[in-house]
């Protein structure tokens, strides 16, 4: 089946490419590659999910063209053989300045990509977020060797939900906590709901498309459809099976979110917190006030608020106001190494990265992951010895521009 039309500006490349180089995750050059191979596998209802924004996703371009704002000025003649690509966040050192996002659903992409996603970035000696509504158990990626795990957190329901919830994360050993604030409302991302009759219920047109996509119904949907097990105990035995756990995620959305609930889970959470979704700069201050360890800048990858700022636009803005000693991720449109070293320079300690390592699972699995982030660790490498850096810590404001893109 073919996809419906799309605006030509909408990503680089054009929304859903239909033409890759070739078909294996390993012989992918970058990003978009790998994007291009995922693309060709899902079918349509599930790379919608994927790949789409809000309403008229300016935020999703706004996100990409930030980073045209910026340009280098690279130093010459400087030794920087034994270049360093390690960054040290939350007193502990990792491989790369990068972290993986928490993102849903990703069960509909491969089977167990959380289980993917986990054991690549522990490979790669990175940390890997988990979300709430991931489609593996807590326990499950907390068993995975060597891991950095983080927790994300979304407010269902009463308390004592979030409350089990921080409690099994803390059992499973995370080492920090990511609350998540800019989903209280969900996003109006008109693109996926075009593939459905009604809520969770897929259009005929989308059934058709899922049968010319032998290969992924067989590996993702053979394998029986994927729940959101963390949240199951929470829901009536009756209603767990099919899309039941995700209609009662639908009708305990909570709105009521605000900075006296940071403090409660302040003082039920004993390690690393970390608030995530900022776009303000008051927001910021605020953070710092309530005694969190970091914050990620954050607009959800373009999925909740349209017309919103790109999180790489409020970094260094965010760095004046919170101080060196202030853990500030930044996510939200990154897929090339050298707008990573863009974030740092302007003052984040680190890129979470959501879409470019989802393109890598949909793609092939862990060996996707581990290919997405190899690609990057190339170009970070690469970017540092044309910047005549040694090092991700050498990194500073110095090093760019002003742009007119």
């Amino acid at each position: 089946m073919s996809f419906l039309p799309r605006p030509a500006e909408s990503m680089e490349g054009g929304r859903f490419p239909r033409r890759a180089f070739q078909r294996d995750p390993a012989r992918a050059e970058t990003i978009d590659d790998l994007r291009a191979i995922a693309m060709r596998r899902l079918p349509r209802f599930s790379a919608e999910y994927l790949e789409g924004g809000a309403e008229q996703e300016f935020t999703l371009r706004r996100n990409r063209e930030a980073f045209d704002r910026h340009a280098f000025r690279p130093r010459v003649l400087r030794n920087v053989d034994g270049r360093d690509l390690g960054r040290t966040v939350f007193g502990r050192r990792m491989a790369l300045p990068i972290a993986i996002s928490p993102t849903g659903f990703n069960g509909m992409l491969w089977h167990e990509a959380d289980l993917c996603l986990a054991r690549a970035a522990a490979a790669a000696g990175i940390p890997f977020s988990q979300s709430t509504v991931s489609n593996i158990r807590v326990e499950d990626i907390g068993a995975v060797p060597g891991l950095r795990h983080w927790w994300q957190l979304y407010v269902f329901g009463p308390d004592e939900v979030w409350r089990r919830l921080v409690a099994r994360a803390e059992q499973a050993g995370c080492e920090a906590l990511l609350f998540t604030v800019d989903t209280h409302v969900l996003g109006n991302r008109e693109w996926d709901r075009r593939n459905y009759v009604r809520p969770l219920e897929l259009s005929l047109r989308s059934k058709l498309d899922i049968l010319a996509h032998p290969t992924w119904l067989a590996q993702v949907l053979g394998r029986g459809l994927p729940r959101f097990l963390n949240l199951a105990e929470f829901v009536p035995e009756a209603q767990r099976g099919g899309f039941g756990i995700a209609r009662w995620i639908g009708a305990n959305q909570r709105e009521s979110l605000d900075w006296d609930l940071v403090a409660e889970i302040r003082k039920a959470w004993p390690r690393k917190l970390v608030i995530k979704g900022i776009q303000n700069e008051e927001d910021v201050r605020l953070a710092v006030k309530a005694g969190v360890d970091g914050i990620v800048l954050s607009n959800h990858g373009g999925r909740q608020l349209d017309r919103a700022i790109a999180p790489l636009e409020l970094v260094a803005a965010a760095r004046a106001i919170a101080g060196p000693g202030f853990t500030i991720l930044v996510d939200s449109g990154f897929r090339r190494g050298p707008e990573i070293v863009q974030a740092i320079a302007l003052g984040a300690d680190a890129v979470m990265l959501g879409r470019a390592t989802l393109y890598g699972v949909a793609a092939g699995g862990e060996a996707g992951v581990a290919r997405a982030l190899s690609i990057l660790r190339a170009e970070i490498d690469r970017t540092l010895g044309l910047l005549g850096v040694r090092s991700v810590d050498e990194l500073g404001p110095g090093i760019l521009f002003p742009s007119a893109g």
